[in-house]
């Protein structure tokens, strides 16, 4: 049994008795009792959030009260308490408490009646300056990066050690701290910005797109730039736009989300919008606390683009996870199991989107044993905002900073440095503070005030709070500022200025207003329901102050700040690439589709899919599972805008990444990641010539081994002749270079997101629609690998698809990816239990070969008949069949037992 206990304080009895059969139980299916019940021989323990961390139970309980009575809002405490009957062991207890309690966000609580809710906090000591740091020997200030928990290595806590002598005098912890989040990977891609020197090449395919590479940067003028994963990532784009072939793009200072112009139908007239995107990573949070950790990742994911005063309107969750089906006992010492992790990052994610009205498209995790090392977790948005709604200008001096949302506490300090780092087994310990619980009714409230017009008309700049908190948020939108931390609202008392300055507890946004704005601001925000504080000011001296209870905790310069630390330098080595082509094992065509429908990368994931709300804003033009019987995944996740009205303008979101692809080839799997992300998006009617691309690169902790820093350099070379060869440009991503647990590595990573906008008229779903329609293959020509297709095949592909989709003959539309061919016809026909049929002169065997960048489209009979095509293949497959069978080289399978199997 699990029982609910609450704690009050600050009300009468009267009310007390009042809220019982309101807020604190269901009567229909609750025993409210004021003691706690008998445990009649059942083993009883209680479990709490640890203090700070956010409790959406006590918070609700404690606003409903204040409801009731209209008046003070009263303090709330709550715990689980889990009754546990049968014959256990003390060692059976703990272990069920060891899965039960993870103590990253939770601890057991006392089971005594408390005598008060408040606590004495201390007051906090001091800010501590680091008397004789400009002293330090090099190794003492090894030490001291050991000592301190920090992220930066030697060379730039040496580099700041020189910065401060120039100062003439010792630096404070806090600026330390803020330094090293400046710094870290996480905020300043400090990976991504190593120089790349000696770069050895061994496969000749990476070779020829490195000189490809160093041919575009001389012809873009940028010779005297630094080689580094950075501008390679970033260069694409770059020249895509000085070609003309890259438009529209919305740039600004404000670099939060990727932002492009677009005309979207409003009632039957075009208007000017903003049309934004971005995916978000949370590996590390999720990792030691699931529920939190994929919370806050979708919490980010809508503030980034949120901060650029749009409207997020639809969302994409991608993870990557071991096996969920291993046994909790052969979990690793000091790693969550892979089930309860599964489990409990789907439960945040989805209970954070539901709450926030944010439909969640498109469901899927990846399983490779490499992420047994740390998860991954992605989330992406699309999120869209008339362009008169969006003014940007640059602070001036005097203009005020408010601090808007949620407040301040310890909760998520050190997790911009520690998601930076390699773990083992000493972190779920060591790590509570890093990962915040989400306040997804806080943030819900930020949308709203962010959709209103007369409000998003006086801010000039925004940014919102994620990793870094006050020091990175605050500090980012101006180059001169004064931040008085004595102002910043606090969840309890006893953070000192140091947490005060880089905690990132969340739903927080920092606005730039000029004065005479202020107070109209501030009245739309209590209208909202939000707390709304100043700060800070914008100065004209281009320094960051901090002040914290009339001392002056850290004053450091932009330029310092800016220059993200002692330049790195690393020698690169590309190993030579293999191959893969993937095993689906059998005897027989049935055991090899059974091979497939029940791998754990093809089989069903409806049931985890179905956790999250498809439908919140009635905006969804494909649903996440299509057909009569809903078990056709869709291609793409599509919904209109979010205009007040009709419109029939639709934007798309579509994913492509195979791990086991790219173990073997990265710069191969990530060239395939854009061909897959883009043919889903191309399958689901979205035009390519309307196509952008942003990125996720997820790999193991580097360290300074050549051979480690080549999976990522092969990687996004793969990733840049993609876009050059397809004439797509990646205008935005992410990178996350810590995906290492001791000996273990995950997987090289880069998921390619593709999205878009089109036409509601030109969607399509891939399940067949209707018996008796005819199957079409149509399939660019591969190069020597066979899996590669050649670019301009590929491309006149994707016309004749789009081409025909908006002639209005195709019925669906589909391309294969991890499980080829089986995997997506079989998936197709499973949608309306709709069978199908393959010519006699197909080979069973091509059915479980990769085939990226194909189509299978499903035609009315007579409607199609196409001629020879110069560059690409357009083949006759069969037809599709009432009964729910598959008819290949003269075999006959039920489709009907794959589905149980799937």
């Amino acid at each position: 049994r699990i029982v609910n206990r609450y704690d009050v304080e600050g009300i009468s009895k009267s009310l007390f008795e009042k809220c019982i059969p309101t807020v604190f139980s269901e009567p229909q299916s609750d025993v409210a009792t004021t003691r706690r019940p008998a445990a009649k021989g059942a083993k009883v323990f209680a479990v709490e959030f640890l203090p700070g961390q956010f409790d959406q139970r006590a918070n609700s309980a404690s606003e409903c009260i204040q409801l009731i009575s209209q008046g003070e809002r009263p303090t709330v405490a709550s715990a689980k308490l889990y009754y546990l009957e049968g014959k256990l062991t003390d060692a059976d207890v703990e272990a069920i408490k060891h899965y039960v309690i993870n103590p990253v966000e939770a601890r057991e609580a006392s089971l005594s009646t408390r005598k008060t809710l408040k606590v004495d906090y201390p007051k906090p000591p001091m800010v501590e300056t680091l008397t004789g740091f400009g002293k330090l020997t090099k190794k003492q200030l090894q030490d001291f990066i050991d000592e301190r928990g920090l992220a930066m290595d030697l060379a730039d806590i040496q580099f700041c050690q020189k910065y401060f002598k120039g100062e003439k005098r010792d630096p404070t912890i806090t600026e330390i701290k803020m330094i090293d989040t400046y710094w870290s990977d996480h905020c300043r891609h400090t990976t991504f910005g190593t120089r790349l020197e000696n770069v050895t090449i061994d496969d000749a395919v990476v070779k020829a797109a490195f000189e490809r590479y160093l041919e575009v940067r001389h012809e873009l003028g940028r010779d005297e730039k630094p080689v580094c994963l950075m501008d390679m990532g970033t260069i694409g784009a770059k020249y895509l736009k000085s070609k003309g072939i890259l438009k529209n793009l919305d740039e600004s200072e404000e670099i939060n989300a990727c932002t492009v112009k677009v005309e979207v139908d409003v009632n039957g007239k075009d208007e000017d919008w903003l049309f934004l995107f971005k995916n978000e990573t949370h590996n590390h949070p999720t990792e030691i606390e699931p529920f939190g950790g994929a919370a806050t990742c979708i919490g980010g994911a809508i503030r980034d683009p949120l901060s650029g005063r749009s409207y997020v309107y639809q969302a994409m969750r991608v993870t990557g996870a071991g096996d969920p089906t291993v046994p909790v006992s052969e979990t690793l010492t000091g790693k969550l199991p892979q089930r309860k992790i599964v489990r409990t990052a789907a439960a945040g994610y989805s209970s954070y989107g539901n709450q926030i009205g944010l439909a969640t498209g498109q469901v899927d995790e990846l399983y490779h044993p490499g992420y047994v090392a740390k998860r991954m977790e992605i989330g992406a948005v699309v999120g869209a905002t008339p362009a008169s709604h969006v003014r940007r200008e640059c602070p001036a001096p005097g203009d005020k900073i408010v601090l808007l949302g949620g407040r301040t506490g310890r909760d998520g300090i050190g997790g911009a440095t520690g998601s930076s780092k390699a773990h083992n087994v000493e972190s779920l310990e060591k790590d509570g503070a890093e990962v915040q619980k989400g306040n997804a009714p806080t943030e819900r409230k930020l949308q709203r005030l962010f959709r209103r017009e007369d409000a998003c008309r006086l801010i000039k700049r925004c940014n919102d709070f994620g990793a870094g908190g006050v020091s990175v948020a605050i500090g980012e939108l101006a180059d001169g500022l004064y931040i008085d931390l004595n102002k910043v609202p606090k969840k309890y008392e006893g953070l000192d200025g140091t947490e005060l300055a880089i905690s990132e507890s969340q739903e927080r946004m920092a606005v730039a207003l000029a004065p005479e704005d202020v107070d109209e601001f501030m009245r739309y925000a209590r209208e909202e329901n939000l707390e709304a504080t100043v700060v800070a000011e914008v100065t004209k001296e281009p320094r960051l102050r901090m002040v914290w209870d009339g001392e002056t905790i850290c004053d450091v310069s932009r330029e310092f700040l800016s220059s993200n630390g002692a330049p790195k330098h690393q020698d690169v080595h590309v190993e030579e690439q293999g191959s893969y082509q993937p095993d689906f094992a059998g005897d027989t065509l049935e055991a090899r589709m059974r091979s497939v429908v029940s791998d754990l990368n093809v089989a069903s994931n409806k049931g985890l899919s179905e956790r999250f709300d498809s439908t919140i804003g009635a905006a969804t033009v494909l649903m996440p599972f299509g057909g009569r019987y809903q078990l056709t995944p869709a291609m793409a996740m599509v919904a209109k805008l979010p205009v007040f009205g009709e419109t029939t303008t639709v934007s798309g979101m579509a994913w492509g990444f195979n791990p086991y692809l790219m173990s073997e080839n990265q710069f191969t799997g990530a060239y395939l990641s854009v061909v897959e992300s883009v043919a889903k998006l191309a399958a689901a009617g979205i035009d390519r010539k309307a196509m952008y691309l942003t990125f996720q690169e997820y790999f193991e902790k580097l360290r300074d081994v050549p051979e480690r820093w080549g999976k990522p350099t092969a990687a996004v070379l793969g990733a840049l002749m993609a876009q050059l060869d397809l004439g797509i440009g990646s205008i935005g991503g992410k990178d996350s270079m810590s995906g290492s647990f001791e000996d273990l590595d995950v997987p090289p990573t880069l998921v390619s997101f593709a999205t878009g906008l089109g036409s509601v008229d030109d969607i399509v779903s891939p399940e067949f629609k209707r018996p008796d329609s005819q199957l079409w293959l149509v399939s660019p020509a591969y190069k020597a690998d066979g899996v590669t297709p050649d670019a301009d095949s590929f491309l006149k592909v994707l016309d004749f698809v789009h081409e025909h989709i908006g002639y209005g003959v195709v019925l669906s539309a589909s391309t294969p990816g991890y499980g080829c061919l089986a995997e997506q016809l079989f998936k197709s026909a499973a949608g309306n239990h709709i069978g199908f049929g393959l010519v006699n002169e197909f080979a069973a065997d091509r059915l479980f070969r990769l085939a990226y960048g194909s189509f299978v489209i499903e035609v009315a009979d007579g409607t199609f008949s196409p001629t020879d095509r110069e560059g690409f293949h357009v083949e006759y497959l069969g037809g599709t069949s009432a009964e729910y069978k598959m008819w290949v080289e003269g075999q006959e399978l039920d489709l009907a037992g794959l589905q149980e199997a799937w």
